[in-house]
């Protein structure tokens, strides 16, 4: 069974405080899931495999090191977009890939309306992206999508999960380690997130 991190870290909470707040502008909304999820990336890549480098620094030669295998990003659209930047910002050489679903009415399964990745995602560290993992369903839908492209090294990263969306998850995908800044109570009858922070798209792009 995959495993779940949820991370407790003071930066962490205190800005999943400002996210949650109703009062929260578009803005600084907007701002804080981008800082929140370069935070958690920072944490879940410190176990990625460096390579020796020979370079030179104003005074010497000496061996650095570097990335061995190369990180995408794969944001679920629409929500997914706003953590795309902070990460960006944390690792510029990041690779994007897009996912776009959207949910049959009739069989209420995710389509895929959209999907587009680099080659990377063969040989890279592929990091899901997706603030809410609510029922789940999207999110493995996702998964699955890329393991069907070839790759191997998948993880999720979200803002608020609930046991729910874990369980599907981990049923769904054991491989796949699940790193969340929170981990709420579970779904209410509209299967949102309680108490969540409401429609994470919505909020970020001052839609309704």
């Amino acid at each position: 069974m995959s495993k779940v991190v949820v991370y407790k870290h003071p930066l962490i909470e205190h800005k999943m405080s400002i996210i949650r707040d109703k009062n929260t502008s578009t803005k600084n909304f907007r701002e804080n899931v981008s800082e929140v999820s370069a935070l958690l990336v920072y944490e879940l890549t410190k176990d990625l495999e460096t390579v020796e480098k020979v370079i030179e620094t104003p005074l010497t030669k000496m061996v650095a090191r570097e990335l061995k295998n190369p990180v995408v990003l794969v944001p679920i659209l629409r929500a997914g977009l706003g953590m795309v930047e902070g990460i960006q910002n944390l690792i510029p050489s990041a690779k994007v890939g897009h996912i776009g679903l959207y949910r049959d009415e009739e069989t209420l399964k995710p389509v895929t309306y959209y999907a587009k990745f680099p080659n990377d995602i063969l040989t890279g560290c592929v990091i899901v992206l997706d603030p809410m993992l609510a029922t789940g369903g999207s999110a493995s839908y996702a998964i699955q999508t890329l393991k069907d492209k070839g790759a191997k090294d998948i993880r999720y990263v979200g803002l608020v999960g609930c046991p729910e969306g874990v369980a599907r998850l981990q049923k769904d995908h054991p491989d796949v380690p699940i790193y969340l800044a929170a981990l709420d109570e579970g779904l209410n009858e509209k299967s949102y997130i309680v108490p969540g922070l409401g429609d994470c798209g919505d909020r970020l792009f001052g839609t309704k």
